[in-house]
């Protein structure tokens, strides 16, 4: 069994692993070069397309990868021949999910320590800035395509195809439903559960011009600002709050009109940035403050173990359903 898993699963195999030589070389070539450097501009278009290829890799392996391992004997009848000899459906399903889970992990966790080690003097310049001109690597962005929680997204996206193709029983309508799943699923852990795996750090601090790095508004008034946050810190929330500490939609009208909107005036009395920060300031001097929500840096990893372990879970438990809807196909 284990030999036939192999012949049926090893062109999609060496192909995924053929690219990840090629892009293994590449980023072996050009990593030393990004060493002690603080300016990385042409180095954008790799540092981008490393991180994408972080994104597509479990979704490539979910799709191309779990879905015809089993889809297409389920599609084709061949089960029933093995499954009549000496194969029962239990070892049967437990070979292809153990050889393509193993792959699958083997596969993002070489890729993850390539690209992670390849961005890692990007990542510690990013980790030291306070303001968002760079996105550190506790960002969700850069997040899931760093460290060890790669891993745990291609063992799920593996499994996820499996799970898809034993149900619908269809290679091509599997592979675009485990796409559209697995997207789903890409999208919603960064926005809703990561966020409360552990307690946001919640601090207020003082409103002064040194900490303001941005100042948002439109023709209707000035609507918002943000202060510096923790060097390496995702943040979570960047609010004003009032003086009976309640947050301001819509910063209030002493504010308002100390400079001109956006669109009055003539250009020459719009005023430059010292002038904006002078009048922001004046927040502080009325006991208005700035609410910061955010998961420091040096949480990077605990989160990262703590979402390997979900998508494990997650794995297994899509793993338990195979086997029962496997008892249900004739």
């Amino acid at each position: 069994m284990t030999w036939l898993t192999w012949r049926q699963f090893r062109v999609s195999a060496l192909t995924v692993f053929a690219g990840l030589v090629a892009v293994g070389v590449l980023l072996g070539i050009t990593g030393p070069q990004l060493v002690g450097r603080t300016d990385f501009s042409d180095s954008d278009f790799l540092y981008v397309g490393t991180s994408l290829l972080m994104y597509l890799l479990p979704a490539i392996v979910g799709v191309f990868w779990g879905v015809p391992l089993v889809t297409r004997e389920l599609e084709s009848g061949t089960h029933s021949l093995v499954w009549n000899q000496t194969i029962t459906r239990k070892r049967w399903l437990a070979t292809k999910l153990g050889a393509g889970v193993l792959g699958a992990m083997i596969a993002a966790g070489l890729l993850s320590l390539a690209v992670t080690w390849w961005a890692s003097p990007i990542d510690a310049l990013a980790n030291q800035s306070t303001d968002r001109s760079m996105l550190n690597w506790m960002s969700p962005v850069v997040f899931a395509a760093r460290g060890i929680v790669p891993i745990g997204y291609a063992a799920f996206a593996f499994v996820l195809g499996v799970a898809v193709g034993i149900v619908l029983r269809r290679t091509v309508a599997a592979m675009a439903v485990t796409l559209v799943l697995f997207a789903a699923v890409q999208l919603a852990v960064p926005l809703l559960v990561r966020p409360h795996i552990l307690p946001a750090v919640n601090e207020t601090v003082a409103i002064t011009a040194p900490n303001i790095t941005g100042i948002r508004g439109d023709a209707q008034g000035l609507e918002s600002i943000s202060v510096r946050k923790p060097a390496g810190a995702w943040e979570l929330a960047n609010e004003t709050v009032d003086p009976a500490g309640n947050t301001v939609s819509r910063l209030p009208d002493f504010v308002q009109g100390c400079m001109p909107r956006p669109g009055q005036g003539a250009p020459s009395q719009v005023p430059d940035i010292d002038s904006i920060e002078k009048c922001v300031e004046q927040l502080g001097e009325r006991g208005y403050q700035q609410h910061l929500a955010y998961q420091p840096g040096f949480r990077f990893w605990p989160l990262q173990w703590t979402e390997l372990g979900f998508f494990v879970a997650l794995s297994a438990l899509l793993t338990w359903f195979c086997f029962r809807r496997l008892r249900h196909v004739a």
